[in-house]
């Protein structure tokens, strides 16, 4: 849609645009009759949000902002249905305890409506002549029972001052500008007590909800924290208690200087295990060099044995000897024993001889010196043996000890570090703690300071009846547009040349305006004429341009529909055709039996029936009853009028003999799917030039001839433009 299009949309659409914004302005005006005066109220609250100085500041490296959160939860704690619920019932409150309107509680009018509301049997339940707080509970209970009761219908459902809804509709908080700490209030109502009340209860819940809610939040963090501090106790003293019970079951004072001592005593004792050993090894080695030296010793022993073995034999024998004398032995008997005796003696002097060789060294050495070195250096072997065996023991029980504090090491060390991870952990819990309970304190002292306390409005707020009149008028424009976009929108008609246009698929050869009054001059008439000769024009160079036709020339008018004023355009171009001077022979169906063939102005009428077999004709003289006598030759035109194509059938051969085709379509007729076809169908049976009229087009979507382009013609009775009439 362009804007040419747009703004015959408008004019044509004109009197919406009148009527419309006329109507709802005076609904408003009607409706603002009785307008109710209002109050606002305002006050302003001091947060410290974004730059107030707290107990926890220096403990920050710097100030964080997070101040537009928290105005969005404060502004959410305000709005809350329990905020609000508190609000109404401490007002509620407040004004039952009137006993007559108060201008600084309540004014008449609201004083009236609650008296209205509230049953009087509810008021001797309710303790309303006792302590507020009291009645505030008693309230509140009533309102939070499942069963329904006035009270929950004032606080919940009602349109009085104490309902949530009004409350949370009227109550408008503005959380700040810029960056500043300030929270502006603002409240409207009827009543101007009711709005500075409704704000000072709003003020004064905000503030306790608000700390509540903070300090409970602290409290969860001091608690866990607490309980963590607790458990964190619990474990660095099972530490210290493992730690203490390793020390006495181990009897170690300082393992690392008990460790140290055990591996210096053992170096040292292993030093002198082995200079013990030194020693033992040289005595050993000293007593083999003189047992080396005393190798005879065994000879002697055996010498002196048999020494001793002789002497005992040689006083046996002399024994003998004189026992044998003494009791007078024979004599063979006594030489026996003296010839034993000498025997005894003989071996006893050769066993002497061995004896003192072998008591005498090669050294000259006495035997019983080496003996006596000899015996020396065994008592030293002994002696370091015993040593040795000693000091074994002691490196063994060193050993032992070295094995029982390899695994002690790490046990000690594991018990070490449990203690100082225990420690660690209650120590930073142990600061969690403070920080925590520091912030609890510092919340708990609130922040929301009244700035500017809620104030009395003494004028009422300027009416809003002109504007709201103003807004009606806007919606009746509005209601306009949006009824002539609707009607733009769901018209199928083709309405004016450029969508006739793009619906056809064709150049509009002529626009036709609706005539009404042919016989008075007027802007429509003579655009109605300056259109026919447009087509006249179009028509004429079309036929000059036909070579191949038979002559008269044949133009056929034909539409989709019926009604679409093709006898109107036909008597029209026969009027032209008169003026030229020019024998135009009219052929179009026949409506009644009655009809015959006409003579009228210049034009011969020839009326026609439209047989069952009109898709076969194939001339006008076959078309055209006989008692007509139809001779084209006696005919410088032939304007052939066909019924509607939408309910009758296209003469396919009689078109080979018609020149061009006249379309003629109403502007307020609809163009569809079928409409399409039927054109299409059409274009392919004739194969010709097609002329395109769009009739009873609206005046303000022509282009009107101005009055100097035309030359007026004179106006004959029976010469003129008849009103449109349309054919079947």
């Amino acid at each position: 849609m362009n804007i040419e299009v747009l703004l015959r949309l408008l004019k044509q659409h004109l009197i919406w645009f009148i009527v419309l914004p006329l109507l709802t302005a005076g609904m408003a005006f009607y409706a603002t009759r009785n307008e109710v005066k209002t109050y606002i109220s305002y006050a302003s609250l001091y947060t410290g949000l974004s730059s107030g100085y707290s107990i926890t500041s220096d403990q920050r490296p710097s100030f964080g902002d997070q101040s537009a959160s928290a105005f969005d939860n404060m502004l959410t704690t305000l709005k809350s249905k329990e905020t609000l619920l508190r609000i109404g019932t401490n007002l509620l409150a407040d004004h039952l305890q009137l006993s007559e309107p108060d201008t600084l509680v309540l004014g008449r009018a609201g004083f009236e409506d609650l008296q209205q509301a509230f049953p009087t049997d509810w008021r001797l339940i309710l303790p309303i002549y006792g302590n507020v707080t009291d009645l505030r509970r008693a309230i509140d209970s009533l309102a939070k029972v499942p069963t329904d009761n006035p009270v929950k219908q004032l606080l919940l459902k009602s349109e009085l001052p104490y309902s949530i809804l009004v409350i949370g509709e009227k109550l408008d908080a503005t959380s700040r500008k810029n960056t500043n700490d300030v929270m502006l209030l603002e409240y409207e109502a009827n009543d101007p007590a009711v709005a500075q009340r409704t704000l000072v209860h709003a003020i004064s819940i905000l503030n306790e909800r608000y700390s509540t809610l903070k300090t409970a939040e602290t409290n969860s963090v001091v608690g866990y924290y607490e309980d963590k501090l607790k458990e964190a106790k619990a474990a660095l003293d099972k530490a210290e208690g493992n730690l203490q019970a390793f020390s006495i079951q181990h009897r170690v004072l300082d393992y690392d200087e008990e460790a140290r001592n055990v591996a210096a005593s053992r170096e040292a004792l292993v030093g002198e295990y082995n200079e013990e050993l030194m020693r033992r090894n040289a005595a050993k080695a000293a007593m083999e060099a003189l047992r080396s030296r005393m190798g005879q010793q065994g000879t002697i022993k055996k010498v002196n044995n048999d020494l001793s073995e002789k002497q005992r034999k040689l006083a046996q024998a002399e024994a003998q000897l004189a026992n044998a004398r003494a009791y007078n032995q024979p004599k063979p008997v006594i030489t026996r024993l003296q010839t034993k005796v000498k025997q005894a003696e003989d071996e006893l002097k050769a066993s002497a001889q061995r004896y003192d060789a072998a008591t005498t060294t090669d050294e000259s050495v006495p035997q019983q010196t080496i003996s006596a070195d000899l015996l020396a250096k065994t008592l030293e072997y002994e002696e370091s043996a015993a040593r040795l065996e000693v000091y074994q023991r002691r490196i063994s029980e060193l050993d032992n000890k070295t094995s029982q504090f390899s695994p002690l090491g790490a046990q000690l060390r594991q018990l070490k570090r449990d203690l100082s991870v225990a420690e660690k952990e209650y120590f930073d819990l142990l600061q969690h703690v403070d920080q925590s309970r520091t912030k609890r304190q510092d919340v708990a002292g609130g922040k929301l300071e009244p700035l500017d306390a809620p104030d009395y409005p003494l004028l009422p707020q300027p009416s809003k009846r002109l504007q709201l009149i103003i807004v009606g008028f806007g919606v009746g424009i509005f209601l306009a547009l949006l009824l002539t976009a609707l009607r733009f929108w769901l018209n199928k008609s083709l309405n004016s040349p450029e969508q006739a246009e793009r619906q056809i698929g064709l150049p509009m050869t002529a626009i036709f305006p609706t005539v009404k009054k042919p016989m008075v001059y007027s802007r429509v008439t003579r655009t109605a004429r300056t259109m026919f000769e447009q087509l006249f024009n179009a028509i004429n160079i079309e036929i000059a341009q036909s070579r191949d036709k038979p002559y008269p020339p044949v133009l056929t008018l034909f539409s989709i529909r019926g009604k679409q004023g093709k006898s109107w355009v036909a008597e029209g171009l026969n009027r032209l055709y008169t003026d030229a001077d020019q024998r135009v022979a009219y052929c179009y169906p026949r409506q009644s039996p009655k009809e015959r063939r006409v003579y009228k102005n210049g034009v011969t009428l020839f009326p026609y029936t439209v047989r069952a077999d009109f898709m076969n004709v194939t001339s006008l003289e076959y078309l055209i009853d006989h008692d007509h006598d139809f001779d084209p030759s006696q005919f410088d035109r032939v304007v052939l009028e066909l019924p509607p194509l939408i309910s009758n059938q296209i003469p396919v051969y009689l078109m080979k003999e018609s020149v061009l085709s006249l379309l003629v379509v109403d502007a307020q007729s609809s163009w569809g799917r079928a409409e399409k076809q039927l054109l299409n169908l059409y274009a392919r049976v004739t194969n010709q030039p097609m002329l395109v009229v769009l009739n009873r087009v609206g005046g303000d979507l022509l282009q009107i001839t101005p009055p100097a382009d035309v030359k007026q013609a004179p106006v004959y009775r029976d010469q003129t433009l008849q009103p449109q009439r349309y054919e079947s």
